[in-house]
Parts: structure tokens; C-alpha cells; sequence
């Protein structure tokens, strides 16, 4: 007899993901899953996005690592509600862990909530959480060819985030071939070019964000 383990977990992931989703809805949030392997610029990029928003849209943060609380204690300077999720092992933040952090966040306080899931760009991608999009990060050192040894990620997500641009001079990262392999995986996806250290494309990130949030808005007071 075989036993589909994988869609079991799956099945069991999506009904908590559609509960968190009407609980976000309810609440009037835009969720945004942000995945990308160790280091790419997660964190930097929420700083940098905190900034960018202060005074128009209030964020709050979902931050998961295996270990330590070093993201949330950065996040936590930037006067953001924010919980640091610790998986022990696990490779990836699911449904049922999102789930165990809502009742610790004023969901009446925030209007965009970024999960920052765990570095990894396999297991993330699989697991729904209760997001409306999920955004990858891609940074110059990982190289070009990413979307296409990562199909999934880049197929799921709606938006690439390729960062570090202030390093391609040093590397041999080939930025017009990154946006075909992209595309080539998934024709739909958006591209922003930025680097977080500099403020470069923290711009049209951010007006990415306030559009979606916008355009859920719009959609429920017509609903």
C-alpha cells in the first residue's frame, strides 16, 4: 500500500493557510510570504521598508529562523510589531506556525504583514501560510542560473526581488539572463531590481506593496 505522505501534510497545510487567510481578510491585512536563500537581504530589506512606509501603511513582521532571535532583535529597533518564529530544524514556516503567532500580534494595528520565511529555496515555496503573494529574493552572489535549478520558488512567487546590484561589477552574475530564466519559469512574474544597502529600488517596492494592499482594499469594499 503507498502511503502519499507529501499530500497529506500538504492537504492538511492548505485548510490552516485558508483559515489564517480569512482571519488576515477579516482584519484587513495584505500577507506577503518573502522566501530566499541565507543571506540574500530579507532582513535589510524589511529595515529599509519600515523606513519607506512610516507614516502611510503600518507593518508587522513574521520572521522565521531555525535558530536565534537576531532578525526579530534588528526588526524590533524599527518600533514594529514583531514575532520571531524558531523552527528547531524544519527548513520552512507552515500554516499551523503562523497560526501559533496571531494571537501574540494586534492584528487592528497593522495594515501589511511580511513573513519572512526561513533562507531556503526549496521547502518555503511548497507550504502555504495565509499569504495573498509570495515574493523571492534573489541576490547577485547566488548567480543567474537560480530560477532554473528552483523552478517552484520563481513559479509561486509574483514577484522577484534581484538585490545586491551594487555588486554585479565583482561578480559574473548576468542580470539580462537572471529576467530570462525567470520569465521562462514563470511569464507572469515582476522584476525589481535593487540593492538594500544603497536604497536603490526601495522605491517601486514599496509602491508595489501600497498598490496590492490597494487593490485588496478595493476588492473587499466591492465584494
Amino acid at each position: 500500500m503507498k502511503i502519499n505522505v507529501m499530500t497529506d501534510i500538504l492537504e492538511a497545510d492548505n485548510r490552516i493557510a485558508a483559515v489564517n487567510q480569512g482571519t488576515f481578510d477579516q482584519h484587513s491585512i495584505l500577507v506577503i510570504n518573502l522566501m530566499s536563500s541565507p543571506g540574500s537581504g530579507k532582513t535589510t530589506l524589511l529595515e529599509r521598508t519600515a523606513e519607506a512606509l512610516r507614516g502611510k501603511l503600518r507593518l508587522g513582521v513574521i520572521t522565521g529562523d531555525i535558530e536565534t532571535t537576531i532578525d526579530s532583535e534588528r526588526l524590533e529597533g524599527f518600533q514594529l510589531p514583531v514575532i520571531q518564529l524558531t523552527t528547531g530544524s524544519p527548513c520552512h514556516l507552515d500554516a499551523n506556525m503562523i497560526a501559533s503567532a496571531l494571537p501574540h500580534l494586534d492584528l487592528n494595528q497593522i495594515d501589511i504583514l511580511v513573513i519572512e520565511n526561513v533562507g531556503n529555496l526549496v521547502c518555503p515555496a511548497e507550504f502555504k501560510v495565509g499569504e495573498d503573494y509570495k515574493v523571492v529574493m534573489l541576490s547577485i552572489p547566488e548567480g543567474h542560473e537560480k530560477p532554473l535549478k528552483y523552478p517552484l520558488m520563481f513559479r509561486e512567487s509574483a514577484l522577484l526581488l534581484i538585490n545586491k546590484i551594487d555588486l554585479l561589477q565583482y561578480t559574473n552574475f548576468n542580470l539580462e539572463e537572471a529576467r530570462r530564466n525567470a520569465t521562462k519559469v514563470n511569464p507572469d512574474i515582476e522584476i525589481i531590481e535593487m540593492s538594500c544597502t544603497a536604497g536603490q529600488g526601495i522605491e517601486p517596492w514599496v509602491s508595489w506593496l501600497v498598490e496590492r494592499y490597494q487593490r485588496k482594499m478595493g476588492k473587499q469594499r466591492s465584494a
